[in-house]
């Protein structure tokens, strides 16, 4: 061939030649070694330019000194019409050197006519072949490829398996050969090989592409009784059944099906083990985030038994959020063993809504309605505080009045000595007096000191002497003074300044 015809039928520079696990452009490839055909290997991937159709054979442009030759029966279609020219490009496999010859093939087209010769090159090449299920035979599938007979194992048809024979009978894939025995007589095919290499292409492409927090489109392809798996174009990922909806979800098919697209978000990537978590329930805005003005505690609501347990019957409010009776809340006054005494699960209930935990995610019911706390009087700072011992703390005594207020004395109030049994001295129910300090009215608490009355006990006990003596010196005409008087009679009282 002349210069010029090789410059005039050879693939552009940008053009791509593919082979076994690497990819150089055309011109790269003559400034490496001066011509493509010097550097073919089986199974490399080639697109030539047709130079001429003669006899039985389609020369193509390969840009060295030779030529390449495929057979003229693989542009045939059934019909014997032939679907080739001069000119045309074709993209073919290279098999090998045969009588002097660059011997190629275009296996994968839909029209070739494949002979056991051919099936035995690709073998060597490790090159594709495309073949027809014809139908089930014992471990498999008989395939025709180009009139062979071939055996594609179950296992080899697909990624699962493929033992869904309707889905696979009269259609036509391409398929790998990974057996030729027997000179033929025992070929096997995989179309698994094939799907797998494609997989792992896509998942390298989606290494790049997704990420954690990520928002996907996927379909549903599988539904468990643990979740929803779906495909993100060639990769499985797992919606696991807590991650479908806020609700409860005791069986995925009830809120997806087979075929259907969500939308979901990545919650982790394991590459590694090939696992992709993602949730639907992310996409939806929590229930939590207004439990709160939602259920104002005193409010009724309404809701079904969902759950019961040994301390209390759980009660579905909405999708996400549940509510707890507590047992204690159930009886109406009565002891009760277990809560199935009162109520059962799917009964609808009214229930009054005593306390709400947004971070906790935790509401307290009762069935029925709390009472309205009892109002009490709270006294002042300095008032005198007279009830009975309520409890003894290691702490200090609570002491209750009659009108149910209770105070705490601290043991630094009480006025006894370091180390004073303050249970033996002060046992529950006995009377108490105490003087107030302080008063907290939001939280209904008050301070009391023992010290305080025992201190303000002396100053009257004081001033009473002191107006006695005054009378006495009165009416005695005494001449002593007043504080020998005075001093005399606290003595008599063991009382000290």
């Amino acid at each position: 061939m002349s210069d010029e015809n090789i410059t005039n039928s050879s693939p552009e520079a940008g053009e791509i030649v593919e082979g076994a696990g690497h990819e150089e452009s055309f011109a790269a490839l003559l400034e490496k070694s001066g011509s493509l055909s010097d550097r073919l290997t089986p199974g490399q991937r080639v697109k030539a330019r047709v130079i001429s159709v003669t006899g039985d054979l389609v020369y193509i442009d390969l840009g060295g000194k030779s030529d390449g030759v495929v057979s003229l029966s693989e542009f045939v279609d059934d019909k014997g019409a032939v679907h080739i020219k001069e000119g045309d490009e074709i993209e073919a496999y290279f098999l090998a050197v045969e009588d002097g010859m660059k011997r190629l093939t275009t296996l994968v087209r839909g029209y070739s006519s494949v002979k056991l010769n051919a099936i035995r090159d690709a073998y060597n090449a490790g090159i594709p072949v495309e073949g027809e299920v014809k139908r089930e035979i014992k471990g498999g599938f008989e395939v025709n490829a180009g009139g062979v007979k071939c055996f594609c194992p179950f296992s080899q048809m697909d990624l699962r398996g493929g033992r869904e024979v309707v889905t696979y009978l009269g259609e036509t894939f391409p398929f790998k050969v990974i057996e030729f025995k027997k000179e033929g007589r025992t070929i096997v095919l995989s179309r698994r090989v094939l799907l797998e290499q494609e997989r792992q292409e896509r998942i390298e492409a989606l290494k790049k592409t997704l990420s954690v927090g990520m928002e996907v489109t996927a379909r549903v392809r599988s539904l468990q009784n643990f979740g929803a798996f779906v495909d993100l174009g060639g990769i499985d990922g797992l919606i696991p059944a807590s991650e479908i909806s806020w609700g409860r979800t005791e069986n995925p098919g009830d809120v997806l099906s087979i075929g259907q697209e969500v939308t979901a978000k990545i919650l982790s990537l394991d590459w590694e083990s090939s696992r992709l978590t993602l949730s639907i329930k992310a996409m939806q805005a929590d229930p939590w985030s207004a439990a709160e003005v939602k259920y104002p505690v005193g409010g009724k609501v309404c809701g079904t038994i969902v759950r019961l347990v040994p301390f209390g019957a759980f009660v579905s409010l909405e999708a996400g959020i549940d509510g707890l009776i507590h047992i204690s809340n159930l009886g109406a006054g009565r002891r009760i063993n277990h809560p199935k005494e009162v109520v059962e699960v799917g009964q609808q209930i009214e229930a009054y809504v005593l306390a709400v935990d947004s971070q906790a995610r935790k509401i307290s019911l009762s069935l029925q309605q709390k009472p309205e706390p009892k109002k009490l009087n709270l006294p002042a700072a300095g008032d005198l505080f007279e009830g009975v011992v309520e409890k003894v703390m290691p702490f200090g005594i609570f002491v209750k009045a009659g009108s149910g207020v209770s105070g705490l004395i601290p043991n630094s109030e009480m006025g006894t000595e370091n180390g004073a049994d303050h249970g033996r001295m002060f046992p529950t129910g006995s009377s108490v007096q105490a003087i107030v300090l302080e008063v907290d009215k939001e939280k209904g608490k008050v301070l009391l000191s023992r010290k305080g009355i025992l201190a303000k006990a002396e100053q009257e006990e004081l001033k009473r002497y002191r107006d006695s003596i005054r009378k006495e010196e009165k009416s005695s005409g005494s001449v002593g003074t007043l504080g020998e008087i005075l001093k005399a009679k606290m003595a008599e009282k063991n009382i000290s300044f």
